[in-house]
């Protein structure tokens, strides 16, 4: 029998931000259930922290810069990649998506998504700036349009926790600013606790849609034949986090329960990247392409089969990650190409373009033509402006942190993980460390040979420099 997949990614949640691996301040019941009656993974890592690009990957199971305008943020879908949702459509699967499928962006030469025709018509009251999609009830109508026997594949698209926050809703909840490990990157003050519970919020919010989904399908009857994947597309909404190639922009979230194809209660320890839930899902379902040859992702089932826990698959040594445009946030709307490869020890980051502001130039003209203050520019992280990095960033107690988020950085950056998981020490000038710089760079430079990345031809500037973008386009001075 043909499984069912129900893959469900939050939007922008970093690891480790479920209970599921002891994070005391969240609670998310659904996630852990499905950790706890299948598999937790630690080192799963998305393709890009960037939401538009992350999710052309996912979809593709090919890197970033193999998915053309696809693998910047907020252009278009190109008509001609193959997506394991049309694969699967194509053998006779039900597919459908709620909320976020792939995007923001255009769509072209497709009649839905790409991640399947969208079920949005069921709402529900919900706090203020809290989405009011009752995902539950839209998947429950996705069930009821399939026909009998037919097996489905739904993408369940949370737009939590992804900012705007209703501020103040986590501690209004119950929740304890106490509870919250903030990560060494911000400052361990209140307003950042209390910003991070909101987000975490937002979090329980997407988990109890989830919750009501399995408890669907289990009344159904459809429970043990669906390959549940629940994940994120990048990391939190925060500095150095999201839009950036540090560990909490693209270490995430995954857990997988399939019934009693997988044996649960395990932790994995393998390094898993989102491409390769496309080959996984594919062959779950036992289609046959010639597309899924040319995937860079590769499937899972090794790991979902073995009895194990731990590192099961030693073949899997590193995970690649990369990021082009983000948001409008340069002159003549550059973007901060970043490539980068995650090892079990290492993380390897190569700045293309260090002379750029990782952030944002810091200066932009407004609406009526005056240029802004100093500082006003920084629109790769959200909502900056009113952050208490950017609001205190001359007291001395905060200042060092909103450096960290902004100043230029170097062209290599090389973190031990295992001791520093917050990417806050760059070894890649240290004497100790450079055979590590060395080989990981190699290694690095020659998986992108290898996968045609268009960075390393002499059109690579250009080609994506030009890309159109169809979100807004902010101004600002050329940089000398």
């Amino acid at each position: 029998m043909r499984p069912n997949i129900l893959f469900v990614i939050s939007d922008d949640q970093s690891y480790p931000h479920a209970s599921a691996y002891g994070f005391k301040a969240v609670r998310t019941p659904a996630f852990n259930r499905v950790a706890r009656e299948g598999i937790l993974f630690t080192n799963a890592f998305s393709a890009s922290p960037g939401c538009s690009p992350s999710r052309a990957a996912i979809l593709t199971g090919m890197n970033c810069w193999q998915v053309q305008e696809a693998g910047t943020h907020a252009s278009t879908f190109p008509a001609d990649l193959t997506t394991y949702t049309g694969l699967l459509e194509r053998a006779g699967y039900h597919v459908g998506m709620t909320q976020k499928g792939w995007g923001p962006g255009k769509v072209v030469g497709r009649d839905n998504n790409p991640a399947g025709k969208a079920y949005n018509k069921r709402r529900l009251e919900s706090p203020q700036n809290i989405n009011d999609n009752d995902y539950a009830a839209n998947f429950e109508d996705f069930l009821a349009d399939r026909t009998e026997g037919q097996p489905f594949c739904f993408w369940f698209g949370a737009a939590e926790p992804h900012r705007r926050y209703p501020t103040g809703i986590g501690v209004e909840s119950g929740m304890k600013l106490g509870d919250v490990k903030v990560p060494g990157f911000l400052p361990d003050v209140p307003e950042v606790k209390s910003d991070m519970l909101d987000y975490l919020y937002e979090i329980q919010w997407q988990d109890n849609h989830l919750d009501r989904m399995v408890k669907s399908l289990e009344a159904m009857g459809e429970l043990e034949n669906t390959l549940i994947v629940v994940t994120s597309d990048n990391g939190m909404p925060f500095p150095r986090a999201k839009a950036n190639c540090y560990e909490y922009g693209i270490h995430m979230p995954l857990a997988i329960r399939w019934g009693e194809k997988i044996k649960g209660g395990r932790t994995v320890d393998d390094l898993v990247s989102l491409v390769d839930m496309a080959p996984t899902f594919l062959a779950a379902a036992g289609v046959d392409a010639p597309e899924i040859i040319g995937m860079a992702g590769k499937n899972l089932m090794r790991v979902l089969t073995s009895e194990k826990s731990g590192t099961i698959d030693r073949e899997r040594s590193a995970v690649y990650a990369s990021r082009e445009r983000h948001s409008s946030s340069r002159w003549n709307n550059l973007g901060y190409p970043q490539r980068a490869m995650r090892t079990a020890d290492h993380l390897y980051i190569w700045n293309i373009h260090p002379e750029r502001w990782p952030a944002g130039d810091p200066q932009k003209f407004e609406e009526d033509g005056s240029l802004g203050p100093v500082h006003g520019g920084y629109h790769d992280i959200n909502e900056f402006d009113e952050s208490v990095l950017n609001l205190r960033r001359d007291d001395p107690a905060i200042s060092n942190y909103f450096h960290m988020a902004v100043d230029k950085r170097p062209e290599v950056e090389l973190y031990d993980i295992r001791k520093d998981p917050y990417c806050l020490k760059n070894l890649a000038n240290e004497t100790a460390y450079q055979s590590t710089r060395e080989n990981l760079g190699n290694q690095l430079l020659a998986y992108l040979k290898k996968t045609n990345d268009p960075r390393l031809g002499p059109e690579g500037e250009k080609t994506y420099e030009n890309y159109k973008r169809y979100s807004p386009i902010r101004t600002f001075p050329e940089l000398k």
